[in-house]
């Protein structure tokens, strides 16, 4: 059960030379990602939920260790604002069931602009099927309250560690068994690169939350330029070298 380490997308026509390889077709380019990485956030139900066609040729193009976290749709974070989950979060996984086994946690990214309440919260977390791992990124700081706390810990839902510049962004909780980690933009440079030290620290933050048998998600959102690939690269072997078990990852460069 180990640091399953990746990215945020793999669709990035600026990867090519850094991930992806000149003479291999963009449509090929998730098989390629999969051979490299064994898992990956989609972030694209939160723009448009896919068809089951799509979820079901995912899964078929990925081999049996692959894991795919799925973001889920703005319509149900941002349009409705969490009101009225039953529906949004019902089609949402009726679509990403047909990933299968290959399903991973699926991520509510809250807007900036939305403030605490621990009784939507908590509803749209009932709506989801039992055993569905869930991770909550909140953006706004009314939502650092020993209530929500209570309320993920309650439903079994993971507070999404998230680091933007370098740092935390949000209050380091363990809320349950399994842990989910982004990062959104380094400090170092060129942009928007992380720096040794900003990983080093996040690998001792996650050995000091979990065993290295508790599973823990961890997808690195700074595209641009493939700093996310050369990022989750360098963060596996600092992992690594303090004994965590880590999924696959591009060699060094």
């Amino acid at each position: 059960m180990p640091l399953h380490l990746g990215t945020s997308g793999w669709q990035y026509r600026d990867w090519r030379g850094v991930l992806y390889p000149s003479d291999v077709p963009q449509r090929r380019w998730l098989e390629e990602y999969a051979r490299h990485f064994a898992t990956v956030e989609s972030n694209a139900a939160f723009y448009r939920l896919p068809e089951a066609t799509t979820f079901a040729d995912w899964r078929d193009r990925t081999p049996t260790d692959f894991v795919m976290a799925v973001k889920a749709s703005r319509y149900l974070t941002h349009v409705k604002r969490l009101r009225d989950p039953q529906e949004p979060v019902r089609r949402l996984m009726a679509h990403a069931a047909h990933l299968g086994p290959r399903l991973g946690p699926v991520l509510l990214q809250l807007p900036p602009t939305l403030r605490a309440d621990a009784a939507l919260l908590d509803t749209c977390l009932g709506c989801f099927p039992t055993g569905t791992r869930v991770a909550v990124e909140p953006r706004h700081a009314s939502w650092w309250t020993e209530e929500i706390r209570t309320v993920l810990e309650r439903r079994g839902a993971a507070l999404c560690w998230a680091d933007r510049g370098s740092r935390p962004v949000t209050p380091l909780w363990r809320t349950t068994d399994w842990g989910y980690l982004r990062f959104h933009e380094g400090a170092a440079a060129p942009w928007p690169r992380y720096g040794r030290q900003a990983l080093d620290a996040w690998v001792h933050r996650i050995a000091a939350a979990w065993p290295d048998r508790g599973d823990v998600y961890a997808y690195f959102n700074n595209d641009p330029g493939g700093a996310a690939v050369l990022d989750a690269t360098r963060f596996a072997r600092t992992a690594t070298a303090v004994g965590r078990t880590v999924t696959r990852t591009p060699p060094a460069r």
